[in-house]
């Protein structure tokens, strides 16, 4: 995250030929200056020095000890306070964290108009895409991350989102399905973010409490739901921000691109569910619902309960009917690199396609109709039924990882208007199981198994028989084991990610070389 200059001038940004442009320097103090090179702040000190060199988790200096380098992804704030300029980032203090830091130099009085521009400049180039100073409101589950939430927030979380000049309002969850209630009453004019200090679970509510507004549509639009990762499942943080490391995430929200998100309705019964994350029945399910007793272990207990079952060849029989949209492997993979090599739309253009519902209109009230209808209707005439007396596993997704190191979905897309499907028979021999297990953290080898059926999907109906009770997830939470129909809608909640484009995960096809 912090770059050594290793340049000969320290005004060439690392790794880059480019040399600074006129204006790009600001001279502060009697020793010092700071320029703005292609990717990073170059801070020029003599005085350096005589400081104590850094270690490996600070601040790298070069030979000369005189320069160092923050890259503009790590600029959280710069101000001109009297007669001082402030820089706050998040500097590098272990492996897989960050702190805050503070640059602090005097500067002339005569030099003021010209320090106001350069700080604009900077934070232009510290932004980018993203909304700076956004207001936030922070949901703590003090019951996550085996009731460390609270901690965790206060040590890496709220000093980022104050250094950034983040309007945070905090509140705490005090029960099952409070985050439901929250949302349902949230004033969405008066915030940005609604930031999920937990596990997947709080996120799943936050959506759905959304969903019950009038204006449902608007308000899914306009506000934006992240994770701080502070459960034992934090699949969506490492989907949008690369990480399960509370402050390294935090940082990924200050920076994150506001991206349309599809969400997937879910009908049992008489009820009507979002969901953001996945679906399943079958092996998955059980891994994830059966698991609970071994929380302790974290996300191992994922894999552990996934291994069990794979080996012991266990079947679900289910009456299975799909929509098909992206049926062979090799039209998926097409799909992906399509959707690289695609311009990203501009903002303006992104906020108006996400809020255009599946019949092209621009209604605000409630949620999307449905336009398969739901489980208690006939079964639509072009849907696909799928044989599925022999099914394994049944697993949906809107994301790609399902849990750390498990890459089940490597095709999926934030906004491309499918559910990705994967369904594995249960008789498969365990040698083929036990590979299956060791291929999921690649993805990419996963999705290549000739016996992982992979394809996307916008809607289906699944009917479990011959099982009197087991186990249905939806976003981790256990649903009743009864039929049920799921129909996904483009676009229609919002999150922030790294890039506004894709998911911080391996693909099907390599990344690098999408347009810019």
């Amino acid at each position: 995250m912090i770059t050594p200059i290793v340049n000969d001038d320290p005004f060439v940004d690392p790794g880059s030929p480019q040399r600074s442009v006129e204006g790009s320097t600001l001279i502060v103090g009697r020793t010092a200056s700071l320029t703005l090179g292609t990717d990073s702040l170059i801070v020029l000190d003599e005085e350096f020095a005589q400081a104590e060199r850094w270690n490996c988790c600070g601040l790298l200096q070069n030979e000369s000890k005189t320069t160092q380098a923050i890259p503009f992804y790590n600029i959280l704030w710069a101000e001109l306070s009297r007669s001082d300029i402030l820089i706050k980032y998040a500097r590098p203090s272990a492996k897989n964290a960050v702190r805050v830091a503070t640059i602090d130099y005097p500067v002339e009085k005569p030099q003021h108009p010209h320090t106001v521009a350069w700080l604009e400049t900077l934070l232009d180039r510290a932004y980018g895409e993203a909304q700076r100073r956004k207001r936030v409101k922070v949901l703590i589950n003090p019951f996550g991350g085996k009731g460390k939430a609270q901690k965790w927030y206060l040590r890496d979380i709220e000093p980022i989102f104050a250094a950034a000049r983040c309007e945070i309002d905090v509140q705490k969850t005090l029960y099952r399905s409070h985050a439901v209630e929250i949302a349902e009453k949230l004033d969405v004019d008066a915030f940005d973010v609604v930031a999920a200090c937990s596990g997947d679970g709080l996120p799943h509510e936050v959506f759905n409490g959304l969903g019950r507004k009038p204006d449902a549509r608007r308000a899914l639009r306009r506000i934006a739901v992240v994770q701080l990762p502070c459960g034992s499942g934090n699949a969506m943080s490492w989907n949008l921000n690369g990480t399960d490391s509370p402050s390294l995430a935090t940082l990924a929200i200050v920076k994150g691109i506001r991206t349309p998100f599809d969400l997937t309705s879910i009908t049992q019964g008489d009820q009507r569910t979002l969901s953001f994350l996945s679906q399943s029945l079958g092996i998955v399910a059980e891994a994830d619902l059966a698991t609970e007793h071994l929380r302790w272990l974290g996300s191992t207990r994922f894999t552990y309960g996934i291994a069990v079952r794979l080996l012991g060849k266990t079947v679900y029989p289910c009456d299975l009917a799909i929509k098909m949209e992206v049926t062979t492997k090799a039209e998926v993979r097409q799909h992906y690199w399509h959707a690289l090599h695609e311009r990203p739309l501009p903002e303006q253009h992104r906020e108006s396609q996400s809020s255009m519902s599946t019949d092209g209109s621009q209604h605000e009230d409630g949620l999307p109709t449905l336009q398969h209808g739901t489980i208690n209707e006939k079964l639509p005439k072009d849907w696909t039924l799928i044989p599925s007396d022999k099914l394994g596993n049944f697993y949906s997704g809107n994301m790609a990882f399902m849990a750390a190191n498990t890459n089940f979905f490597p095709a999926a897309l934030p906004n491309d208007g499918y559910m990705d499907l994967v369904t594995v028979d249960g008789d498969i021999s365990r040698l083929a199981a036990v590979k299956s297990l060791s291929a999921v953290d690649a993805g990419a080898k996963f999705f290549e198994m000739p016996h992982v059926k992979y394809c996307k999907i916008s809607g289906y109906r699944i009917v479990p028989k011959h099982q009197k009770d087991g186990y249905i997830s939806i976003d981790g939470e256990r649903m009743p084991f009864q039929p049920f129909q799921a129909e996904v809608h483009r676009g229609l909640g919002t999150v922030l990610s790294v890039t506004g484009r894709f998911y911080e995960a391996p693909g099907v096809v390599p990344r690098g070389t999408e347009s810019a």
